[in-house]
């Protein structure tokens, strides 16, 4: 009798062991369960480091030197209590990293909507690596966690375009405008604003290390072939690389990356945007801008192709 029920059950239990395993796998792929997210953020981090120190070496941008070049220097913040240093890319989050930075070194003090604008990119509080000794300098760029983020440079063409050029600031909307109109227009004193082929034009008039920080190639401003950044962060995945990077660096899990705007009113430079102004270029602008941002591009893993990259994007 016994005999019998064992012929009978085991069919039953590899059958049911079998239905078991099925529906496991099945889950598994349907819910994308016991993925590991960190290891999936370590293995973009790792594709983007080798990206960039392969186009440095194709590029012969490695230099053996003592010295940071001081335009460097002069475009990173340290943060000593956790040993964090960032470098400031205008138009790429930078005054809501300027926010975390404050936070960190006041104890949780403020709250990042209480900080304004004009007052994180002035205030003394948030100190550059260029305000220590040298051999101070180089302790904290071999110690510390640095990290750098980009956004596509067409991207943030135009996003410092519409910040600076549309609004009131005065030093860009009289001074540079001012400069822009007295290179391109016969009615120097025209009231009107300053458009965005102008504006193309009179970056393209200039050598590319002596164009504003907003504006200057991204690579020119962090020196990602001769600093080895810990974090290559993208505005494309901000959400994303911004909490790594809070982890990573030992913050509070309370402290998360604000997503505060100058402009609330206004929408934020996007894909679909960025083509509208592209669009009021020729080809020959065109051109000679992807030229100007070119290590951009390769460094960053950026596609020159702006039709294919927003049409995907936008």
């Amino acid at each position: 009798m016994n005999q019998k029920v064992l012929v009978f059950l085991l069919p039953n239990f590899f059958f049911g062991m079998f239905l078991l395993g099925f529906f496991c796998k099945r889950q598994k792929n349907l819910t994308g369960a016991f993925p590991d997210p960190t290891e999936d953020w370590l293995s973009i981090q790792n594709d983007r480091k080798s990206t960039l120190a392969s186009v440095c070496l194709k590029n012969n941008l490695l230099k053996l030197r003592s010295k940071l070049d001081s335009r460097v220097v002069n475009q990173l913040f340290v943060e000593l209590k956790h040993k964090f240093i960032y470098c400031e890319v205008p138009k790429v989050g930078c005054s809501n990293w300027k926010r975390i930075i404050f936070i960190l070194q006041s104890d949780f003090s403020a709250e990042a909507s209480e900080i304004e604008h004009d007052h994180i990119h002035q205030t003394p509080l948030i100190k550059k690596v260029e305000s220590y000794p040298p051999a101070t300098q180089k302790g904290f760029l071999n110690n510390y966690t640095k990290v750098m983020f980009t956004r596509h440079p067409f991207e943030r063409l135009v996003s410092a375009y519409r910040d600076k050029l549309l609004h009131s600031e005065p030093y860009y909307s009289v001074t540079v405008a001012n400069e822009i109109k007295a290179m391109f227009r016969k009615n120097k004193t025209s009231s009107e604003k300053v458009s965005f082929q102008e504006f193309v034009s009179f970056i393209l008039a200039k050598p590319p290390n002596n164009l504003d920080i907003h504006w200057k190639p991204m690579f020119l401003l962090c020196d990602p072939c001769n600093i080895h950044y810990d974090v290559l962060g993208k505005y494309e995945t901000l959400g994303l690389d911004s909490e790594h990077v809070l982890r990573v660096i030992g913050a509070p899990e309370s402290l998360h990356y604000p997503s505060l705007k100058r402009y609330g009113s206004e929408k934020r430079t996007n894909a679909d945007i960025t083509l509208e102004y592209l669009r009021q270029l020729n080809s020959e602008q065109i051109e000679k801008i992807k030229k100007l941002y070119q290590m951009d591009f390769f460094l960053f893993n950026y596609t020159m192709n702006y039709e294919d990259y927003f049409s995907l994007n936008g």
